[in-house]
């Protein structure tokens, strides 16, 4: 299916034409048939001579309701710009094409009606100038009459010609469906439509919705019932929701959208051409503080907030789901009549916006962004380290591989703080010489980094890492505890069993924060309070002890040994909590066989 909305002023024949072309009433509501005045959105579909199904979002013309045809242009990629043969070219004309360029619109077809009433080469002549000059050139198409059936076979075939111009829509895209009706349905419940621009829906899906989840009941497509609709679609979705959706809201894929009431956006100014203004491309635009910004059928009150340029902040009246790359239009709902409301396009770059507390912030962050794109490598530039869910939920598929799990980081950011890892890294061995290195806890708080793993990522050589703790170097003891170690083997490599008592150990330079920094080091055992052996002394013992007529003694394991009553006791105890000996009774133990 594809989708094209109408576009042109108000009376020009654009409901007629849609009804010409499918045989349907788009008008909805007896006081618009009345009228003869769309006042709502109307659809009608049709199929093209190529077997094509093409269905239209027919906007109403009149000015007053600017904010409806905006809702029903949004989220549809293509229009049919429709201008009256007897009329010509006409405000609310000026004001959809001025629309249709803030909005980024690049896929026209031009209609002019009334082709029974006037000369339709006139007003043919104005509406392609003043399409080209919005960047619409091949916008060209037939004159019509709605009334007549004149030129209605050339229209479907330039119909047919428009819509396999557009590009293909990603079924796997998420999930964004602006909501422009809502109803209940006796014994369905709630119903809303919109226009599916991408992604895909289907019956059973949990979508999310302001104020909670929704899942999809029913599906239908152009009066069909749907198990599943791809975009681009029309498309009516039964739901059973926490709370009654509104118009504006939006359907979205869990989790694939940031929801934000604040944005850095650039502009894209527009001007009638009767104006006679020129818009260049880097001077700054003078625009209201309050102005509607519309995106899909979502219309909400913003401030905006000149950044410098052409960048700036708009803060919105309330949260809306977007990503960077959106494109909000700005609307100015308090000029006069006559005159043109749609002031600009705004392109957002960045939907979570870092504040802006010095002086001169506000300068830099435009400079920052008076070039960026909106793409991954910017966001990272700004917000310096992102999880690949935030930056897909930003509109951003990441450009590079993660520099750990599924975090991605500015490469000049993730060079700094390398640098910055290795300076606290010998700040701390400055500040703690009988450490064996600094915590990855205590490094991950300096740095000020989210998760542990970014850490030892960040741990290149010559940097180690070792339980738990970062060193400068393979890690070791320093040299003056190293040195004193070696003292104590020495002394210990007679009688490897005489632990030294505390006095002696200070005299060989291993007090009590030297002893735990070798013990750390795994340079020292220690097997009780104030018992230090060198390390294996424990397996060294057993298999001593495995040579006594089992069980045994603490006696006998004391002069098994060659040791003192003070160092036994706490050596068997050590043994038996390693598994190497196990007690027997108050008195005795024996040696277990090996496993």
């Amino acid at each position: 299916m594809h989708v094209v909305a109408t576009a042109g002023h108000v009376d020009h024949g654009k409901s007629t034409l849609v009804r010409a072309l499918t045989g349907m009433e788009p008008d909805r509501l007896a006081e618009e048939r009345r009228r003869g005045l769309t006042i709502e959105l109307g659809y009608a579909w049709t199929t093209l001579p190529s077997g094509e199904r093409l269905a239209f979002v027919d906007v109403p013309g009149h000015e007053r309701f600017l904010a409806t045809m905006l809702a029903g242009v949004g989220p549809v990629p293509a229009v049919m710009f429709v201008v009256a043969a007897d009329e010509g070219w006409m405000p609310q004309s000026e004001e959809h094409l001025v629309a249709l360029e803030a909005l980024g619109v690049r896929h026209c077809l031009l209609a002019v009606t009334r082709a029974d009433l006037a000369d339709p080469a006139p007003a043919l002549e104005e509406a392609r100038a003043r399409l080209a000059a919005a960047g619409l050139e091949r916008a060209g198409g037939p004159a019509v009459s709605g009334r007549t059936g004149r030129g209605l076979g050339e229209l479907r075939l330039a119909l047919d010609r428009l819509v396999a111009g557009l590009p293909a829509p990603d079924p796997g895209a998420p999930v964004r469906l602006w909501i422009d009706r809502v109803f209940g349905v006796r014994g369905s419940g709630t119903v809303v439509t919109g226009t599916l621009p991408q992604g895909r829906i289907a019956v059973g899906d949990e979508l999310e919705l302001p104020g909670g989840g929704a899942r999809v009941r029913g599906l239908e497509s152009l009066k069909e019932p749907r198990a599943v609709v791809t975009g681009v679609a029309r498309v009516a979705v039964n739901l059973r929701a926490r709370r009654v959706p509104e118009r504006g809201q939006a359907l979205l894929t869990p989790g694939a959208w940031t929801l934000t009431d604040l944005v850095d956006a650039r502009l894209s100014p527009v001007f009638p051409m009767s104006s006679g203004r020129e818009a260049d491309a880097g001077g700054e635009v003078a625009l209201p503080g309050r102005l509607t910004a519309h995106i899909g059928s979502a219309a909400v009150a913003c401030a905006v907030r000149p950044l410098g340029g052409r960048i700036v902040r708009l803060r919105l009246a309330r949260p809306l789901p977007l990503h960077a790359g959106d494109v909000l239009l700005l609307r100015d709902p308090g000029r006069r009549r006559g005159e043109v409301r749609v002031l600009a396009g705004a392109r957002v770059l960045d939907v979570r916006p870092p504040a802006l507390r010095r002086r001169g912030a506000a300068g830099e962050r435009a400079a920052e962004l008076v070039q960026a794109p909106p793409d991954a490598a910017s966001l990272l530039r700004t917000h310096r380290l992102l999880g690949a869910g935030d930056l897909l939920a930003m509109g951003c598929a990441p450009g590079e591989g993660p520099v750990c799990g599924d975090w991605h980081a500015d490469p000049a950011h993730w060079a700094r703080l390398g640098e910055r890892l290795a300076g606290a890294v010998a700040r701390y061995a400055a500040e703690h010489p009988l450490e064996p290195g600094m915590p990855v806890e205590a490094a991950r708080h300096a740095l000020a980094l989210p998760d542990r793993r970014l850490v030892t990522a960040l741990a290149r050589p010559p940097l180690t890492v070792a339980g738990g703790r970062i060193a400068a170097g393979p890690p070791g003891l320093p040299v003056p505890v190293a040195r004193a170690v070696e003292r104590l083997g020495a002394e210990l490599s007679s009688r490897p069993f005489a632990a030294p008592e505390a006095g002696r150990l200070a005299e060989l330079g291993l007090g009590p924060r030297e002893v735990a920094a070798a013990v750390r080091a795994g340079a020292l055992l220690r097997v009780g309070p104030g018992i230090v052996l060198l390390p294996g002394a424990d397996v060294r013992a057993a298999g001593l002890l495995a040579r006594l007529p089992q069980p045994f003694t603490v006696s006998q394991a004391r002069r098994a040994l060659d040791t003192s009553r003070r160092v036994a006791v706490p050596l068997l105890e050590h043994l038996d909590r390693s598994g190497l000996t196990e007690r027997l009774d108050e008195s005795r133990r024996r040696c277990r066989p090996p496993a």
